[in-house]
C-alpha cells in the first residue's frame, strides 16, 4: 500500500457576484430646478458683490477725501464680513448639488469641473486674500493714516469678478466637451 496519499485539491473559493452599481441618485425635477433657482441667485449675487466691492475699492484708492476712503473701506468690511462668505459656500454647496444630483456630475464635463475648481479656489481666496487685505486697509484708515496700498483693496475684487464673469461664460456655453471619465462613463 501507498502510504502516501495525493493531496486533496482545495476547493475553489466560490464566485459571488458583485452587485452591479446602482446609478447614481438624481434629483426630482422640482428639487433640481429649486437648486437651480438657488446657485443661479447666489452665483449672481457673488458677481454683483465682487462688482460693489470693486466699485467701492476703486473709490478708496481714487478718492482724495480721507471721509470716503474711510467709507468705502468699512463698507467694504461689512460686505467682506457678512456677506461673502455665505454667499460663496451657498454657491459651492447648491453648485455641487446640482451637479452631483444631475446628468452632468461633477467630472463628466470640463466646463462643470473648472467651475468647481474655480468656485473653491475664490472661496478659498476670499478667507485668505480679500478678507485680510480690507481688514488691513481698514486698519491703516481707521487710525487716521492713508490708505497704504491700493492693492488691498482691488486685487480680490478684480480677480474673483474676472472669474465669476469666465464661469458665468462657460455655463452658458458649455464648452470643451466630456473630461476622460465622462467618455469612460458613456
Amino acid at each position: 500500500m501507498n502510504t502516501r496519499q495525493k493531496p486533496k485539491p482545495e476547493p475553489k473559493p466560490k464566485q459571488t457576484q458583485q452587485p452591479a452599481p446602482s446609478p447614481p441618485r438624481r434629483l426630482g425635477r422640482s428639487a433640481r430646478r429649486a437648486a437651480l433657482v438657488v446657485h443661479v441667485t447666489v452665483s449672481a449675487g457673488w458677481l454683483g458683490l465682487s462688482l460693489g466691492l470693486l466699485a467701492l475699492g476703486i473709490t478708496a484708492a481714487t478718492t482724495g477725501s480721507p471721509v470716503t476712503v474711510e467709507a468705502s473701506v468699512r463698507a467694504m468690511k461689512l460686505f467682506a464680513d457678512w456677506l461673502l462668505l455665505p454667499v460663496a459656500f451657498l454657491t459651492l454647496l447648491s453648485g455641487l448639488l446640482l451637479s452631483l444630483g444631475t446628468k452632468w456630475g461633477l467630472a463628466r464635463y470640463r466646463w462643470v469641473y473648472t467651475k468647481f475648481w474655480l468656485t473653491l479656489a475664490t472661496t478659498t481666496a476670499t478667507v485668505f486674500a480679500l478678507r485680510p487685505g480690507v481688514n488691513s486697509a481698514v486698519t491703516a484708515v481707521a487710525a487716521g493714516g492713508p490708505l497704504l496700498d491700493a492693492g488691498d483693496v482691488l486685487f480680490g475684487p478684480v480677480v474673483s469678478l474676472s472669474a465669476y464673469v469666465f464661469m458665468t461664460v462657460i455655463s452658458v456655453l458649455k464648452p470643451w466637451g466630456k473630461t476622460r471619465r465622462g467618455r469612460r462613463k458613456s
